[in-house]
């Protein structure tokens, strides 16, 4: 009995301490690699459906949205698993804004800026364009709402166009050509 155990916790303990790392040999060489602890943004699978942060960095029409979310902090965010609708602003629509504004945004002294900033493209639940309705407000994760438009069998958010919508593994993405400007606080 005495012999059982011994064997059965050397075994754990290889268990153990084998889940710890990966450990790969080639040829005569062994190298282990750990396993870091990362937020969701960082888990690596091809497998899988794009995730809103996998399928607009791929994207090359978002790079400056990209760009805001890794200067927000929200990558891990908008790779849970939501589900959440983003209406995203492409590369041109940032050219739009004051020159200086996108830079001015990106600093770390305006993280709360460019999260609130966000937040207004970003509502908790995932809708396709076809669901929504004319005159619908959604509920944004900051700074208030937006209005939904119908006309000529084209959507709009706060009046900018819904240009292309895509699923991805946690929500929509709805690519939009402007930034929303939240409503002026009273």
């Amino acid at each position: 009995m005495k012999k059982t155990f011994i064997v059965l916790t050397t075994m754990a303990m290889y268990l153990l301490t084998a889940c710890s790392g990966e450990q790969t040999t080639t040829g005569s060489e062994s190298t282990t690699q750990t396993t870091d602890a990362v937020g969701q943004s960082g888990v690596v699978d091809d497998q899988s459906a794009k995730n809103i942060v996998q399928t607009a960095a791929g994207s090359k029409d978002h790079t400056t949205l990209v760009a805001a979310v890794k200067a927000a902090g929200l990558l891990d965010a908008l790779s849970n698993a939501g589900p959440f609708t983003v209406f995203a602003p492409t590369n041109a629509a940032f050219d739009k804004l004051p020159a200086g504004t996108v830079e001015d945004l990106l600093k770390p002294e305006n993280k709360g800026k460019l999260e609130n900033a966000l937040g207004y493209h970003t509502y908790v639940g995932s809708i396709k364009a076809e669901m929504m309705q004319d005159g619908q407000e959604l509920n944004m994760v900051f700074e208030g709402n937006v209005t939904i438009t119908k006309k000529d069998g084209k959507t709009f958010v706060n009046g900018s166009e819904i240009v292309a919508s895509i699923p991805t593994s946690n929500g929509m993405i709805h690519v939009i050509n402007d930034v929303l400007m939240p409503p002026a606080k009273k």
